[in-house]
């Protein structure tokens, strides 16, 4: 609907004045196939593993540090060393991103499948052979390998009108972290968000570790005296808040209920923050309340922060927001999920710290699931089905996990792969047990789309769900409306 509104100068109230059928918007469809190629190719710069089946191109700015992100131009290829969620903003107005490290599933090649921006990670040398300046091409729609070519090439969009879309016996649901972007994808076919990630809304909308705005005015230096500069910027930030915890609570209810609304009343499963420690440290006066540890990829992350005395007051106001989006705005088809659960005995504990701030399992129908990402959570599943309402299984780690691999190292790139024998067993097993004591489950990952035949495994173990990225979802979802079809066909 195109509405418009007044506000009443003497009272503040406002008014709806007129309200009619939209009319652009409305009539760009959603359901295009796009497939790029490459008509003329030169000189390959460097090469690396591409994400998603792309093709941009524009003028490389090479991003040594956050610092100098003011000189990005909208439209440049983004050229850095790796990428992490202070960087997102800045990824948002790429047309391409080159990274030195990382894997297929490393924090740049996550963003950039989210944003619809081809990228390549993993070249080793791309900020050393890319210069500020030049032109390039960037292409991802040569299989694996994706390749920067010199200069601006001419390539070709190929679009397929998809006209009386099949809905398979799968539900297929999306991964959104951008409030910006949801009520854009929320016209794409889906029947949900499988992953909404509150690490974007946290470093790009609020920037303040929690703590931070918790314990204002009193932010001291490490040599005891208050931090005046720190706390001059929280202050100009949180402009208008008397209380300043309460600006972390109002700008993440503001960001979920977004993305809730525009998907209501398909279920939208939002996972509670699961920042690693190093970036926590990032946000603004976060590094006053951080720990520095030498691999924070398996340290202090997900469930075990959130009952933690050294941060649960800050995790009581994730709550807080929460708690508003299903209660005061009616959001009830929010569904929570805790991230990195190492035990049964840890959930409930997770669990009684949400029912402090009213979050109560049960309540307003209130279901919470859990990352289903450990090998724990496959091994003890039954444990954990009596804890949970769900499971989501979270290829990224538990691949990682389950081969001992680092998924952000390019070094070990080349073996990880979520068709391995091994993996493939955890999540069946995953799936077998969450079936057999009744609960739902789900897998949010980039396989499926990758690779037409982990979907068909998918499928055959009787998943209930797959979370895919935007531009996955069409692919797939004629994918697996074949996979389905041909086995009923068999049987």
């Amino acid at each position: 609907m195109d509405i418009e509104w007044a506000k009443d100068g003497m009272t503040g109230e406002l008014f709806i004045v007129q309200a009619r059928p939209e009319t652009v918007q409305s009539q760009k469809t959603q359901n295009v196939l796009r497939s790029y190629q490459l008509q003329v190719r030169s000189e390959v710069l460097v090469t690396g593993r591409s994400v998603g089946d792309g093709i941009g191109q524009g003028k490389v700015r090479v991003i040594r540090d956050l610092k100098d992100i003011e000189r990005f131009q909208q439209g440049e290829i983004l050229v850095a060393d790796r990428t992490d969620p202070d960087w997102e903003l800045l990824m948002q107005k790429s047309s391409a991103i080159v990274t030195n490290r990382g894997g297929r599933v490393c924090h740049a090649a996550i963003v950039a499948r989210e944003l619809g921006i081809p990228a390549i990670v993993g070249t080793n040398n791309g900020t050393e052979i890319l210069k500020t300046g030049e032109d390039i091409t960037v292409s991802c729609a040569e299989g694996e390998e994706g390749r920067v070519y010199k200069s601006l090439l001419p390539f070709q969009i190929n679009e397929t009108l998809l006209e009386h879309l099949p809905r398979p016996r799968t539900q297929l649901m999306m991964n959104v972290g951008n409030p910006d972007e949801a009520f854009r994808l929320a016209a794409i076919p889906n029947d949900g968000v499988s992953l909404a990630r509150l690490e974007f809304i946290i470093a790009n909308y609020i920037k303040i570790h929690p703590l931070a705005l918790l314990h204002y005015p009193n932010l001291r230096t490490s040599e005891g005296n208050v931090d005046v500069a720190l706390c001059e910027t929280l202050e100009q930030l949180t402009i208008g808040y008397e209380d300043k915890p309460q600006y972390f609570v109002d700008k993440l209810a503001e960001g979920v209920s977004t993305i809730a609304a525009a998907f209501y009343p398909k279920p939208v499963i939002v996972r509670l923050s699961d920042f690693k420690s190093n970036e926590y440290a990032n946000l603004l006066g976060g590094s006053l309340f951080e720990p520095q540890e030498e691999n924070p990829m398996l340290g202090w992350r997900g469930a075990c922060r959130y009952y933690d005395e050294r941060y649960r007051a800050g995790f009581g106001l994730e709550c807080q927001a929460l708690k508003r989006v299903r209660d005061e705005m009616g959001l009830t088809n929010v569904i929570l999920m805790v991230p990195f659960c190492r035990t049964p005995k840890e959930g409930r504990a997770v669990l009684a710290e949400m029912a402090k701030s009213g979050l109560i399992q049960g309540k307003n129908g209130l279901q919470v699931y859990v990352m289903c990402e450990l090998p724990s959570n496959v091994l003890l599943a039954e444990k954990f089905a009596e804890v949970f309402d769900g499971f989501s299984i979270g290829s990224n780690d538990l691949t990682q996990l389950t081969l001992g691999l680092d998924r952000d190292s390019a070094l070990v790139a080349h073996l990880f792969d979520e068709r391995n024998e091994a993996v493939k067993c955890t999540i069946a097993m995953a799936i077998a047990a969450a079936k057999k004591n009744g609960r739902k489950i789900g897998l949010c990952g980039q396989a499926p789309s990758d690779y037409p035949e982990f979907a068909r495994f998918l499928v055959e173990q009787g998943i209930d769900s797959i979370g895919l990225n935007p531009d996955s979802i069409l692919k797939t979802l004629l994918q697996i409306s074949e996979i389905e079809n041909n086995a009923n066909v068999l049987k």
